[in-house]
């Protein structure tokens, strides 16, 4: 009986506490059967790691971080890949690429590409990368090496910050791609020659790993919190970016009434971590801040159920970087947890503005401040958005339904399987 195909999932690192997205798809990719191998081109950088990397079985292959640092591994990839006769299409591929942008990290792409094509397994059948920037770079250039389909799921950064002549290329190559908000979804289909490959697909959640609390979330306080006593609790989990936008969000906490009783938590690491926490001391506020840095899922979903309101002020950066669709938001409302943001990319397609949360234009630092005074002010408001978005998310955002999805699109592999296991009945 012949193996039983894989699929070899590219990221650009795993595990990675801050895209449990995709932990959530392989996990359930895999409990619906599929036999996965996981290739990462970095290793990982964060301390700890969630629970369901713990149940994912499928083995991980790291390829060369740096080229230099494993050059034998390199060699034995190169030779290999000469003998193979999709090596040439590779190679002019990558030439051409390199041409236009000449970099190091194209010439990493090529070396660890080379690399993936001789170690990985011949039952693999099927390439499939997470983000269409780098990790599908070399997910191309060793599907061509080794004449196999491949296909994307694109999110946000990768889309918005890659040039057009590559994103047409490779949307001209692989067989299908998906990607998590609308606007990302009619930006890739105009770039492709046949829209019909590109498709939305919501990442949704998991609603057994994000159990709704009880109806009443403050059952037990004599008076619900507005800001007149008790603090109110805000809570946002974000890495510390620009796309972001914690410092318009530290701004508007500071343009509040100095008697207005809140208190901010942060969970996240990222590069502006210290710069906030200076401009937070520059605004007085970091008597009512906790920066907790990143966290484990079980640690956030407690963090989420103690809170008041979410709050989370993303926006388009210079170089087209943003959001797409983040998963903290719906995570927010499967705990009947009031949320805040900003109206830019896939937000407004989870949130409706004053009927499921509030939403503000993006850098409005005064707009922001009247959102957050009014939903501190106002429990019974907090609870009526909370209860909608609540409603909104575990109606129309199910993890189910985007892994029916993906369960279509690898159709081929598990017919196969289904005949393989008829066959030896």
């Amino acid at each position: 009986m012949p193996l039983s195909s894989q699929i070899a999932v590219v990221l650009k690192g795993y595990p990675r506490l801050s895209e449990t997205f995709i932990a959530q798809e392989l996990y359930q990719l895999e409990q619906r059967g599929l036999k996965l191998i996981i290739v990462s081109l970095r290793h990982p950088t964060d301390k700890d790691i969630h629970p369901i990397h713990k149940q994912i079985q499928a083995p991980v292959l790291y390829l060369p971080e740096y080229l230099h640092q494993e050059p034998l591994r390199v060699l034995r990839g190169l030779f290999s890949a000469l003998k193979r006769p999709g090596f040439g299409r590779a190679l002019r591929s990558w030439w051409k690429d390199l041409r236009r942008e000449p970099s190091r990290n194209r010439i990493r792409r090529f070396g660890q590409a080379l690399v993936l094509s001789r170690e990985l397994p011949v039952s693999v059948q099927q390439l499939y990368a997470h983000f269409i920037h780098t990790p599908a770079s070399v997910t191309r250039y060793c599907a061509q090496i080794n004449a196999l389909p491949w296909s994307a799921s694109a999110h946000a950064k990768d889309i918005w910050t890659l040039e057009e002549w590559e994103l047409r290329e490779k949307l001209a190559e692989l067989e299908w791609l998906v990607t998590c908000t609308r606007a990302n979804t009619e930006h890739l289909q105009g770039l492709s020659a046949d829209p019909t490959r590109v498709e939305l697909l919501y990442h949704g959640l998991d609603f057994d790993r994000f159990p709704a609390p009880a109806n009443n979330k403050h059952h037990d306080e004599e008076q619900p919190r507005d800001g007149s006593d008790q603090p109110v609790r805000l809570i946002s989990v974000g890495r510390a970016v620009e796309k972001k936008g914690y410092d318009h969000l530290l701004n508007a906490l500071a343009a509040l009434p100095p008697q207005l009783n809140w208190h901010f938590t942060h969970i996240g690491g990222g590069t502006l971590l210290k710069q906030l926490q200076a401009q937070a001391n520059e605004l007085g506020l970091s008597d009512r801040i906790d920066w907790l840095g990143a966290l484990p899922q079980l640690e956030v979903l407690e963090r989420y159920r103690n809170a008041d309101l979410f709050v989370l002020a993303s926006q388009v950066i210079g170089d087209g970087d943003r959001d797409g669709l983040p998963n903290v938001l719906m995570e927010a409302q499967s705990q009947r947890l009031c949320c805040l943001a900003t109206n830019i990319s896939g937000i407004p397609e989870l949130i409706d503005h004053q009927q499921t949360g509030l939403l503000v234009e993006q850098r409005d630092v005064e707009g922001l401040s009247v959102a957050l005074e009014q939903l501190i002010r106002q429990p019974e408001l907090r609870d009526q958005l909370a209860e909608a978005g609540y409603r909104r998310v575990t109606d129309g955002f199910s993890v189910h339904r985007g892994i029916d999805q993906l369960m279509q699109k690898f159709s081929h592999l598990t017919a196969e399987k289904s005949t393989q296991q008829d066959g030896g009945a």
